[in-house]
């Protein structure tokens, strides 16, 4: 399988050490970017090619990945448009609908959209894909075998369920840190030195995630267990709700929804 990027930044060069060499030859792999720098680290690390600008090397791909950020989609695709003939095209740009990159394509289908998320970096995360009703069977699984070299894919049965996706995982990563701030900040206070409190919160994490993911019962159920009435489990998770941290939880999540929503119609109106 041929693959090129558009854009080489963190998510893409993610993506690119999982297919390497594994999923596709390296030389097989064509990355785009006006980053000469970033270029030449990938070129160096992973012995990709690798172009300054969108050239005819395009028309020779299997698939193309956009990895370039909403607002740059546009002019992308418009440079792009004379190289694309039969390619599949795999979107992870938050919020970019398939409807208006097939307008910009001159009414080309073979669309796959994903949202992946950060831990992709470390073969750790999870995408939310959704395919274009025209993309074939072996299109999906290509779309499927290049998003699995960085983690577990989540197939959708519609498009408009990529906002809460972005919101669950695709910006989780970001809340889990968030949560680990004030784990190490109480810590802190509580007289333990911050690299201790970090240590100890990112364990617990881990840990905790873990058990989740090996265990049949539910999460409640798992924090019920360990949550005895007029213990200190009890008294932190009385705190938590007093505060209102889960209402604001749900809260944000839907605020990052509804910022996804807003980028496809801020930047698909074009």
């Amino acid at each position: 399988m041929k693959i090129a990027f558009i854009g080489g930044g963190n998510m893409a060069a993610a993506l690119i050490g999982g297919l390497a060499g594994k999923v596709a030859a390296a030389e097989d792999i064509h990355v785009v970017d006006l980053n000469a720098d970033a270029l030449q680290a990938l070129k160096d690390k992973f012995g990709v090619a690798t172009a300054q600008s969108i050239d005819g090397a395009i028309a020779n791909v299997d698939v193309v990945v956009l990895a370039v950020k909403p607002q740059q989609m546009r002019e992308v695709v418009a440079s792009l448009k004379p190289f694309i003939g039969a390619q599949l095209i795999v979107s992870i740009a938050a919020g970019i609908r398939m409807v208006d990159l097939s307008r910009w394509l001159d009414g080309h289908q073979a669309i796959v959209r994903a949202m992946p998320n950060t831990p992709a970096l470390i073969g750790k995360g999870i995408s939310g894909v959704v395919p274009h009703a025209q993309v074939s069977t072996l299109q999906r699984a290509q779309a499927d075998s290049i998003l699995k070299a960085v983690g577990e894919t989540l197939w959708l049965d519609s498009e408009e369920k990529l906002d809460a996706v972005t919101a669950v995982s695709g910006s989780g990563p970001a809340y889990v840190f968030y949560f680990l701030e004030a784990m190490e900040q109480a810590a802190a206070q509580l007289g333990l030195s911050p690299e201790d409190g970090l240590q100890l919160a990112k364990a617990t994490f881990a840990g905790a995630t873990e058990l989740a993911r090996r265990s049949e019962e539910s999460v409640a159920t798992l924090r019920e267990r360990v949550t005895s009435k007029g213990g200190t489990t009890y008294a932190a998770l009385t705190s938590l709700e007093q505060s209102g941290v889960k209402g604001a939880i749900v809260q944000a999540l839907q605020a990052a929804a509804h910022r996804s929503k807003e980028l496809g119609d801020e930047f698909g109106k074009a």
